[in-house]
């Protein structure tokens, strides 16, 4: 199974994407500080600034943009091969069609989850730094703090590999479409405002919870199936 990973790594334009992870990278460095800065300098019934704890509660749904880089693997992984054919000679492998998309599935995942982790290291480190300059959030982080913040972004960015997969049969396998993948998953990064601005008040770790195991049967619907929709 490495060695499939391995290989669709080989396969991908390896600038390209890593152009694209450190765009997100260097977006979601700077957005907290921004947001809390100049963003909500006006409105004080917002308190993300408060301390480190509540500015989390900021930073963690700021790292569901990833969900875009996610949908661009599904893209590269998926939809290209499908319409340069490449993908056909891929299932001409002695191997299963299913083992092969579990394999392009778990290098998205990986390359998801691990992107996002170096997303939420850059995010704390960059928020620390320029509070440092702009003194925008009281205080120090604690160690309590610091252990919550690493918790929370390892289980995050599971949620955010997970939920990435949610456009995966539907658009990426079935219809193959590009521009519907990206605009599910930025509907899918933008969903819990899309709650608050409709009135809506769910808990973010049940909602998570739900994308998680949407991305999870979207992935089961993709293997079972991949064989029924063919090359084309």
């Amino acid at each position: 199974m490495m060695k499939l990973i391995e290989l669709e790594w080989k396969k991908l334009e390896r600038k390209k994407v890593i152009g694209e992870a450190i765009t997100y990278w260097v977006i979601l460095m700077f957005l907290p500080i921004f947001f809390l800065k100049v963003v909500f300098a006006d409105m004080p019934m917002v308190r993300f600034g408060e301390s480190y704890t509540a500015a989390m509660d900021l930073m963690l749904p700021m790292q569901m943009g990833l969900l875009l880089f996610g949908a661009s693997l599904i893209n590269h992984v998926f939809i290209e091969e499908y319409k340069n054919k490449t993908i056909a000679l891929s299932f001409g492998y002695p191997l299963s069609r299913k083992r092969l998309v579990v394999a392009k599935v778990l290098f998205i995942v990986l390359g998801v989850f691990f992107g996002t982790l170096v997303s939420f290291v850059l995010s704390g480190i960059a928020t620390y730094a320029l509070n440092q300059i702009m003194n925008v959030i009281p205080g120090t982080p604690t160690v309590a703090e610091l252990m919550n913040y690493a918790v929370r972004m390892v289980i995050h960015s599971i949620v955010v590999a997970l939920a990435s997969l949610i456009p995966l049969f539907c658009f990426g396998i079935w219809k193959r479409a590009v521009i519907p993948t990206v605009i599910c998953a930025i509907f899918l990064a933008q969903f819990p405002n899309f709650l608050g601005m409709m009135g809506i008040t769910l808990n973010l770790d049940f909602l998570y919870a739900v994308l998680s195991v949407l991305g999870v049967v979207s992935v089961l619907l993709s293997v079972k199936f991949v064989n029924i929709l063919g090359d084309i």
